[in-house]
């Protein structure tokens, strides 16, 4: 019990304690690499064809409507609550697998799971309204080690109950269910933040009102957000002088409009930062286009309901060599400004060459180890990036980066899917489908 006293106390330690146990349980899905043969099994007994061109297709137009509305609402509502309704969320994707039949509730599914998705940008975010700067890279280490904990453990627990206890589906779906759920109760636990970036309330008019008189908010906004008890009330005693009446607030809702035009000016700003914004779109654009079929094209190659799959040993081996790649990233001593550019051309031509494999390939370990080399490639890369927009820019710039980058691959994503996947449009076949997506991601990287 002191032990938990002390750590509630701390500034920065309960925080991150909770919401690493929360990303553990929340990425710990254990079925997750097995979804597509469970949905076109006994079980939902859905035709591959409907899987490609009707059911999948479903979560990337919600998932584009969700993304930019959560990402404000987030911040709106200080975080906490979007984290809440990614875990239930979470649950009900699993109840809904285990327990839901027909093409009707699949459907629900995809675009549920569409909220989960857009409400990630929550978990990652939660943390910086919570702990000083200081404590950023730390905190930041401890809850990407947790989600890859939980990620890695799924799929290789996954891969144990399909290969060695030969397992149903069915229960590993359960098994999963219980993770989440876990994940869902965990919430209840993590603080509510005091503050957000954008929509401050009284905090943020008079913020505004200091940014009047002294010019535009720049690089060292997130300082200025930490204030004590004294500059809060005479925070408060500006705002009720100006007639402002708290979160919804015209002033309040103006000052965030500003906040935000000038995040985007600042984070836009450079030529660099555009290039590498723009590769970051285009590449995860092609990476969730690969992750999203990936599953389908294995079950191709290799039918699951006749042979011996193993989804689960190759996502926990892209787990493992991903963080290895991070964290050699951010070890290792090299200047990535100046060798950035030309690691991004190197492996985003060796990520090409794997994708043009997977294509054409006849053969399911030739396909898993180039989905291997494919999704390190990109977890190194990625990271990079991210390394290099985020060191030249504030917090509040790096969020609203985030949000937009992942809008704008997304986008890209929903155009690609409209055209090539849709039933409604071209509506082809896997086979056709990878080798589209390969002749695509050779042009972008």
């Amino acid at each position: 019990m002191g032990c938990w006293a002390k750590l509630k106390s701390s500034g920065w330690a309960y925080p991150t304690t909770v919401l690493c146990f929360y990303g553990f349980f929340a990425y710990c899905r254990v079925a997750e690499p097995f979804l597509t043969p469970y949905l076109i099994g006994p079980y939902k007994n859905i035709s591959g064809e409907v899987v490609t061109n009707y059911l999948f297709p479903i979560w990337t137009y919600s998932y584009l409507a969700f993304l930019f509305p959560i990402f404000l609402l987030t911040d709106f509502l200080r975080h906490k609550p979007l984290i809440m309704i990614q875990g239930l969320s979470l649950v009900t994707n699993y109840v809904l697998l285990c327990f839901a039949p027909g093409l009707p509730a699949m459907i629900f599914l995809q675009i549920n799971y569409a909220v989960v998705s857009s409400t990630e940008v929550a978990y990652l975010s939660y943390i910086y309204s919570m702990i000083s700067v200081e404590n950023y890279q730390r905190a930041t280490g401890y809850l990407r080690s947790a989600m890859l904990a939980g990620y890695t453990f799924g799929a290789s627990l996954g891969q144990v109950l399909v290969s060695l206890a030969e397992l149903d589906y069915f229960y590993i779906n359960a098994v999963t269910l219980g993770f989440v759920s876990m994940a869902f109760l965990i919430t209840f636990w993590l603080p509510m933040p005091q503050r957000s970036m954008f929509f401050e309330g009284k905090t943020a008019a008079a913020l505004d009102l200091q940014s009047q008189q002294e010019g535009p908010v720049g690089a060292d906004r997130p300082e200025e957000l930490v204030m004590d008890n004294g500059e809060a009330g005479s925070g408060k005693e500006k705002m009720e002088g100006n007639g402002s009446t708290g979160w919804c607030s015209r002033k309040n809702v103006a000052a965030a409009g500003r906040l935000l035009w000038q995040s985007f000016r600042e984070s836009y700003s450079s030529r660099n930062l555009i290039y590498w914004s723009l590769w970051w779109a285009l590449a995860t654009a092609g990476y969730v286009q690969v992750f999203n079929y990936i599953q389908l094209m294995w079950d191709h190659i290799e039918p699951s309901d006749t042979s011996s799959i193993y989804n689960g040993g190759v996502e926990a081996a892209c787990s493992l060599l991903g963080a290895a790649a991070a964290f050699s990233v951010a070890h290792i001593k090299v200047t990535w400004s100046v060798w950035g550019e030309l690691a991004l051309g190197l492996f985003s031509s060796v990520a090409a060459g794997a994708v043009f494999l997977m294509a054409y390939t006849s053969s399911i370990w030739v396909c898993y180890a180039g989905y291997i080399i494919f999704k390190s490639c990109y977890m190194l890369l990625i990271t990079i990036t991210t390394f290099q927009i985020a060191s030249n820019l504030s917090m509040e710039c790096y969020a609203l980066t985030f949000g937009i980058n992942t809008f704008v691959a997304l986008s890209l994503q929903t155009i690609m899917t409209a055209i090539v996947v849709d039933k409604t449009a071209l509506g082809l076949d896997i086979v056709t489908q990878q080798q589209v997506f390969c002749w695509k991601t050779n042009s972008e990287m």
